[in-house]
């Protein structure tokens, strides 16, 4: 489920849609959390369905560490790719406001820890990377783990409108985390290596 506090919005012809914040968003807050309505198949499941359905999920879904297509029910799935994204994953099924969101901004993704089937050339932002590439995460996952650390910290210190959907189990962890009992899972975690998927099409 996506941040309420947002909104869908087109952005330009060559984007089109994307997710915008409608209110701030401080650094910390929880932006998604993977909830009971998003739709999760596998790759046997996605093998079975007609190609027009494969092609929605090529575009629309992301892949978790299983290899499993991940489909969000709401603006979730609208969310598009920054070099310089402001909200990134985490190892726990949600994602975090890594930088204050102004009201009007897009929030945006990094697509490189989606587990991408193909490599595709992003939109130019005056960044050395310019390709987001299936094995992003391996390459970069400790420099993002650096980026996410300090933000992932102050999540108990934030309104949480989602917090409702972390069990709490899952925020006594947060919150030993954030006082530094425990160490933050690293992003390379989600990672699903491409060599052993099938590639949707």
């Amino acid at each position: 489920m996506i941040h309420p506090k947002t909104e869908l919005k087109f952005i330009n012809d060559e984007i089109g849609y994307g997710v915008v914040a409608t209110d701030f968003i401080p650094a910390g807050t929880i932006t998604w959390v993977l909830d009971k309505l998003d739709k999760e198949l596998t790759p046997s499941e996605v093998e079975k369905l007609d190609k027009l359905y494969q092609d929605i999920l090529e575009v629309y879904s992301y892949r978790n560490r299983e290899g499993n297509y991940i489909l969000c029910w709401d603006n979730g799935r609208f969310v598009n790719h920054s070099f310089n994204s402001n909200c990134f994953t985490t190892a726990y099924d949600f994602e975090i406001a890594i930088r204050d969101i102004k009201p009007g901004e897009q929030l945006t993704d990094d697509y490189g820890y989606l587990n991408i089937s193909e490599p595709f050339r992003a939109a130019p932002e005056g960044t050395k990377r310019k390709v987001v590439y299936p094995d992003d995460l391996v390459r970069y996952a400790k420099v993002w783990d650096k980026k996410l650390i300090s933000p992932f910290k102050s999540i108990p210190k934030r309104d949480q409108p989602l917090r409702a959907l972390i069990d709490n189990q899952k925020w006594e962890m947060i919150e030993q985390i954030s006082q530094g009992k425990m160490e933050m899972d690293s992003l390379l975690t989600l990672y699903y290596p491409q060599e052993n998927a099938k590639m949707v099409g």
